[in-house]
């Protein structure tokens, strides 16, 4: 099997270099699942890493490879059927991105000349 030494960032494993072992395509595993032993002797803690691109080249572009992200919140959701939509991502409001006031539609366009028909 060929494998490949990927970077891990963030989390316990942070800044490890180890290898990973890759799929028949070449490409290692989109979600990486470490499992951690309890000393105590229960169930073990898994920490999750999800592959992201490690970097592009300047001139044109080119993938340099993989790197894997620590994800916190655990194992991302896939979509199983075709008709299912991703959860949307919170994304914070600025003052700029507020809704506008409730008189105005947005920019003020020209006013239309009289006795013209401003859709046509």
């Amino acid at each position: 099997m060929k494998s490949e030494e990927t970077l891990f960032v963030g989390g316990p494993l942070d800044g490890r270099v180890l290898p990973i072992l890759l799929g028949p395509t070449g490409q290692p595993p989109k979600v990486y699942e470490v499992p951690v032993p309890d000393a105590a002797g229960g169930p073990p803690t898994v920490l999750v890493y999800v592959r992201t691109p490690a970097g592009h080249t300047k001139r044109l572009g080119i993938q340099r490879g993989w790197r894997y992200e620590y994800a916190p919140e655990g194992r991302p959701r896939t979509l199983k059927w075709p008709w299912s939509k991703p959860q949307p991502k919170p994304q914070p409001q600025s003052q700029s991105q507020q809704e506008p006031e409730a008189g105005s539609k947005g920019p003020a366009g020209p006013e239309p000349e009289p006795g013209t028909n401003p859709d046509a």
